[in-house]
């Protein structure tokens, strides 16, 4: 058993607890092209993750998954594999790593059986106390096949003594720290979570008959469904005989979102806490121009996160907004590719003046 821990430690030894994770989470109840929206969901939200993706549905009986390295329109663009996912319930994810390497078992969502029967869970987030909890896990005699510390959360649930899925969550819950959204997927279950803080953002949409629970409201917008509302810190939501209900078990907390997803993880169009990001970060340009006493000609932005605040800066100082860097869209975000020698190089390839 020490051995196992010392080989466990010895894993995770580059682990960087306060590296937050962004990743993109999208699931849907009751719909009978499940997988496609899932995919198509995914593909709104590749900005979030470049890195690897995956989905998981569940077609009354048993469940289904399929994993890649890449992008969403390079895997899940073809109706032969999106057959390999029957059913009307599918959840599917994003990956940008920050934990664990870059392997294809570190591709989610994972799954796990438990005596109340198999869930999948999707994570976008980061775990502060992953070690510590799965140190643990590992003494109690539970076995890892992944060095994702989203795995912890699943053997977690599947260690419960509850009887109903949403207590062994609940009970999960209780034990981790960190930021964190979940979209989960047991049976006929959709099971959404966010951290008490609202560190990372969760959003309801509703198609039809169908919900949806993602990250982003672009993610809603690709597939036409309508946002009904974020997910409120430290909220559980599911849907159980296609009604949405919820439960807050968590003390309330002071909600410290992170700025990051207003700076640049969210698209632009995307809603946050109400507001376009878009809005935000041109609003961003123009505070700056107030603060700032720069002398300028013109305004070039760095593409294209930089825009709407080079937009905003421009308008405020009266000068003209310029592309004095212009963009290669066929290379993708540079900032989360999974090692720095890689992002460097992107860089290169991403912008020439």
């Amino acid at each position: 058993m020490r051995k196992n821990i010392k080989n466990l430690k010895k894993k995770l030894k580059n682990y960087n607890p306060k590296i937050k994770e962004e990743c993109g989470v999208f699931g849907i109840s009751n719909s009978t092209d499940a997988s496609t929206l899932v995919a198509l969901g995914l593909h709104a939200l590749q900005h979030r993750g470049q890195e690897g993706c995956g989905i998981v549905s569940f077609d009354g009986k048993k469940y289904h998954s399929e994993k890649r390295f890449g992008l969403v329109g390079d895997n899940f663009n073809k109706e032969k594999v999106l057959k390999n996912l029957p059913g009307n319930y599918a959840l599917g994810h994003n990956r940008y790593s920050t934990t664990g390497g870059t392997t294809i078992r570190n591709i989610q969502p994972f799954f796990a059986d438990t005596n109340a029967g198999g869930i999948g869970v999707a994570h976008n987030g980061n775990l502060t106390n992953a070690i510590t909890l799965r140190t643990k896990l590992v003494e109690d005699g539970a076995i890892f096949h992944t060095t994702s510390d989203t795995e912890t959360i699943v053997q977690l649930i599947a260690k419960s003594k509850r009887n109903k899925t949403i207590d062994k969550v609940v009970d999960a819950l209780f034990q981790i720290q960190g930021g964190y959204a979940l979209v989960m997927l047991t049976q006929n279950t959709l099971i959404g979570v966010r951290d008490p803080f609202g560190i990372r953002p969760l959003v309801i949409g509703k198609l039809k008959n169908s919900y949806v629970f993602t990250s982003e409201t672009c993610a809603l917008d690709i597939i036409g469904a309508k946002f009904i509302r974020d997910v409120e810190n430290g909220e559980i939501v599911y849907i159980e005989n296609d009604e949405l209900r919820s439960i807050k078990p968590f003390p309330v907390k002071k909600t410290r979102p992170c700025v990051f997803e207003y700076i640049y993880f969210a698209r632009p169009d995307s809603i946050l806490n109400g507001k376009c990001a878009y809005e935000y970060r041109k609003n961003f340009g123009i505070e700056l121009a107030k603060e700032a006493n720069v002398e300028a000609d013109l305004i070039v932005p760095v593409p294209d996160s930089g825009n709407a605040a080079a937009i905003g800066y421009s308008q405020h100082i009266g000068k003209n907004f310029e592309l004095g860097l212009i963009r290669n869209h066929y290379v993708g975000r540079t900032f989360i590719e999974p090692v720095q020698k890689i992002r460097s190089l992107g860089v290169k390839l991403k912008l020439n003046a």
